[in-house]
């Protein structure tokens, strides 16, 4: 059955609360056509349909988006994750995605106390010299108190809601089983990837679910901004910081979003667009390791020009090859060279079944060559970027999630360059950089350091390959060797079958039934309802309600296929 497909017993009601929210939005009949409803209603639960032609009047953007604000903090996260990926939702989609906010109620100190607890080994009234009982921030995942060390530094403390554990693995549960229904009923979600977003939210709730997680990137990415002393990342307390809560140095600056006090108190509006836009690109084109929402909630201007960023809770990271494919597309569209661009973009996107990659690489060189001559100064790197996944969106293509996460960050940084001063350019920031990292990537030292890692590659492949081809010998002498071939809609085929082969062997239990109704009901004496034998009317009666169910369910697969099929 497909109740036993979506998941067990213990996860049934929140499906209910899950199918009667989107019912509620307008997705009735995306419940319907997935089957999900019918099963529901079978199993015994009810969904209210009554007001969702109120809801189903608004726009499907906005739909979603209250949708995903009513089931809690896993599908908020989710929408987070849309508002980043431009190359899958068109701009009123990312927009609605933008207005998703997880601020929620605070949870009392008081049903916190017990976690506080055993995670700081006391009271925090005794942990600490001073512990604001009022939160100073509450989100869906945790919220944060201001407190005073003992020795007089001021700090936040970080708790992680009690529960939210549990009930964030339940929904990722519900969403991993929904997604591959989707992706199977669905074909018009198919572009969307729905199983690798599921997968990619996995991710991206489990990192933030560990606090002491958090803690350790912002560590990395400190370490990685010594170079850029005027870049502050608050210190992490090790002492009193788990996975349930963390402590770290409060910062006092002036809030990203500001920006009208920044003149009054003397800063450098300029300084401080090329600082943070130099930290950024070090963090990507560099380090590999980036702070994945720059947005102004989560930077603070400082004295002496300097910036601090908080909240490492969602961090990108690159590996060494991206951060090369990422110099040549950044190197592309700031140098106006159409064809690398192209080639690192159908590398990114692949080359998938149905997609015209002529096409597409004919219309990625015209998008790059219509800005030849364009003066560096006047190019919006942000903008560019966005372009081009609306090319790749219009392609039915996704980039990797890592890259669709890098890309929100450039235009998200270059939009508060542009507060900060309206003469910033991104572009111009990034060439020198970009330059210098092409030029070191080709300096004798890293050209011997890559021919030694590839030589060492070659070397462990080449004193492999014996064992390998004995291991390969050994099993075709036992007859072993397994050669795995992928047809499509193969499984689907064998499903029609199987639905073939159980109504068949129901025709052939209602025919028994019959059969031996009839024997049974010429056999004189035993006992007797309304003058006929009671086996003999059990057995007829078993017979006719096979037989409705056969009928229905050969009438409901020949409507579902006349609706598959229009034509």
């Amino acid at each position: 059955m497909l109740i036993e497909t979506l998941g067990a017993a213990r996860d049934m009601g929140r499906l209910n609360t899950i199918l009667g929210v989107l019912i509620r939005h307008g997705f009735g009949d995306s419940v319907r056509r997935l089957g999900l409803a019918d099963s529901l209603e079978r199993a015994g639960h009810a969904l209210r349909w009554e007001h969702a032609a109120d809801l189903a009047r608004l726009a499907p953007p906005v739909q979603v988006r209250l949708a995903l604000e009513e089931l809690g903090p896993a599908f908020v996260k989710l929408g987070q994750i849309f508002a980043g990926r431009a190359d899958l939702f068109g701009p009123e989609w990312i927009a609605e995605f933008e207005k998703l906010h997880s601020r929620v109620p605070a949870v009392p100190l008081e049903l916190l106390r017990p976690q506080l607890r055993e995670d700081l080994g006391g009271e925090p009234e005794s942990v600490f010299a001073r512990f604001d009982t009022e939160p100073l921030a509450a989100a869906s995942i945790a919220q944060v108190h201001r407190a005073q060390m003992h020795d007089g530094t001021e700090v936040v403390v970080k708790i992680r809601r009690p529960g939210i554990s549990e009930t964030i693995a339940a929904d990722l549960r519900l969403l991993a089983r929904l997604a591959a229904v989707a992706e199977e009923e669905l074909p018009a979600l198919k572009p969307y990837r729905p199983q690798q977003l599921v997968r990619e939210l996995a991710r991206s709730l489990k990192r933030e679910l560990d606090l002491a997680s958090e803690c350790r990137s912002a560590e990395r990415i400190a370490a990685n901004m010594t170079a850029l002393p005027w870049i502050v990342v608050p210190r992490v307390h090790w002492v009193h910081t788990t996975a349930r809560v963390n402590v770290q140095d409060f910062v006092a600056g002036i809030p990203g979003d500001a920006l009208d006090r920044l003149d009054s108190d003397g800063f450098d509006r300029r300084l401080l667009a090329r600082r943070g836009a130099q930290a950024v690109l070090k963090m990507i084109v560099q380090d590999g390791v980036f702070h994945a929402d720059p947005h102004p909630g989560n930077v603070f201007y400082l004295s002496e020009n300097r910036i601090a960023f908080i909240d490492f809770g969602m961090v990108g990271r690159l590996s060494q090859r991206r951060r090369e494919e990422l110099l040549q597309l950044l190197l592309g569209l700031v140098e106006h060279n159409p064809q690398g661009v192209a080639d690192v973009l159908i590398d990114w996107t692949g080359d998938e079944h149905g997609i015209n990659l002529a096409l597409l690489e004919t219309e990625i060189e015209a998008f790059v060559d219509q800005y030849q001559g364009v003066p560096l100064a006047q190019l919006s790197l942000g903008q560019m970027l966005a372009d081009v996944t609306s090319i790749l969106r219009e392609h039915h293509l996704a980039l990797p999630p890592d890259l669709a996460l890098l890309i929100k960050a450039f235009i998200t940084l270059e939009g508060m360059g542009r507060g900060l001063d309206p003469g910033f350019h991104m572009a111009t920031e990034a060439l020198p950089l970009l330059r210098e990292v092409a030029r070191a990537r080709y300096r004798p030292r890293a050209i011997g350091a890559r021919a030694w890692q590839t030589l060492r590659r070659t070397l462990s492949v080449a004193e492999q390959l014996p064992h390998d081809l004995s291991r390969l010998l050994r099993s075709a002498r036992r007859g072993r060797v397994q050669v795995g071939i992928e047809l499509a809609h193969l499984k689907r085929v064998g499903d029609q079958i199987d639905r073939a082969a159980n109504r068949l062997a129901m025709a052939l239990v209602i025919s028994a039934l019959i059969i031996g109704s009839s024997i049974v009901m010429t056999v004189q004496g035993g006992p007797t309802f309304m003058g006929l034998p009671v086996f003999g009317f059990l057995g007829f009666t078993g017979a006719v309600l096979g037989g409705l169910w056969l009928v229905r369910a050969i009438w409901r697969s020949s409507k579902e296929r006349d609706a598959a099929d229009p034509s």
